[in-house]
């Protein structure tokens, strides 16, 4: 169809519906769409991203790392959580990738995230829940339970202690540990700011991400994937260019004198060769009233892939309180 007809068809579709009765708005409820659901936020400015899977009177909700990142690595939840009888729902964080990505930098802080997990809890009309909290989601886990542990069945801290000054001192001894031609590489370019570096990045990548963050090789494909999708911007302004240098506005976060005040049942989550100390992850759990750790000795930051069974084995038998 040339243009000119295409015109007049659309004028003359627009004139006969306008001597029509208007239809009644068609309504969504009840409609299935394969467990996602756009959660309202901040008072209907926004909107949050979450996917439900599963069926069961246990619940919980996820909360990815980052900040940024992106639920897509944790899709091997699937595998593990509804075939024992655990439901689980998926949300990305504002900013991330499903949700809604306003350019709005006073809208990432610690404070907002923690309040926006709340808001998502409210809007999937979840009550005595588990929350489950990687990496930076732990961050947010700490805070939620603090500010909100009333609503919370249980909780998971997997691979986040609970201070980031600890954090940079734990992470920079594992970065003595590199060969010292590539730990003076990382210092001539932090030197100048260039932490985008093509040298600088495959050290980064060679060193620290294949070691200490998955040590599969080749990676898992929902790993891969989640990686093209982070919200750069947001990690860099809340955290910094990378692990060794944080710079961001999250870098004096500590609640470490505030895990005392935690009393949710609580399982914390760590692995050997993990960014985060495993001995540290012992020691939160014996600050928190009714906590306990669990330590993988095979696995890294994403131990749920790189030591699996392991990881679910634990996760699933405290969600199920065996």
């Amino acid at each position: 169809m040339r243009r000119r007809q295409f015109v007049l068809s659309a004028s003359a579709a627009a004139a006969a519906s306008c001597s029509r009765p208007p239809r009644a708005p068609v309504s969504s409820a009840g409609l299935r769409t394969g467990g996602s659901r756009m959660i309202p936020i901040d008072g209907g400015k926004y909107r949050a991203w979450t996917k439900r899977a599963g069926e069961s009177d246990i619940k919980v909700l996820l909360l990815h790392g980052g900040p940024g990142f992106n639920h897509m690595y944790l899709e091997c939840m699937e595998d593990f959580l509804p075939q024992a009888g655990i439901e689980f729902y998926y949300y990305d964080q504002l900013g991330s990738t499903f949700s809604d990505n306003p350019d709005d930098n006073s809208l990432w802080t610690i404070e907002r995230f923690r309040d926006e997990a709340e808001q998502v809890r409210q809007g999937l009309g979840l009550e005595q829940f588990y929350l489950y909290g990687h990496s930076w989601g732990g961050m947010l886990a700490y805070e939620y339970a603090l500010k909100y542990g009333t609503h919370l069945k249980g909780l998971v801290i997997s691979d986040m202690v609970a201070s980031i000054p600890y954090y940079v001192q734990y992470v920079n001894k594992l970065r003595q540990q590199f060969p010292p031609d590539a730990v003076a590489t990382l210092q001539k370019y932090e030197a100048k700011s260039d932490f985008e570096a093509p040298e600088y990045q495959k050290i980064i990548f060679d060193q620290l991400y294949t070691k200490h963050l998955c040590r599969l090789n080749p990676w898992p494909e929902p790993v891969d994937r989640a990686f093209k999708f982070v919200n750069q911007k947001i990690y860099n302004y809340m955290q910094g260019p990378n692990e060794f240098v944080i710079s961001g506005t999250m870098k004096n976060w500590d609640r470490t004198r505030d895990l005392k005040d935690i009393r949710p049942r609580t399982l914390v989550m760590g692995a050997r060769y993990d960014t985060m100390d495993p001995l540290e992850m012992q020691r939160i759990a014996q600050a928190m009233p009714n906590a306990r750790a669990v330590i993988s000795e095979r696995g890294s930051h994403l131990a749920l892939y790189d030591d699996q069974d392991w990881y679910f084995g634990e996760l699933i038998r405290f969600l199920k309180q065996v």
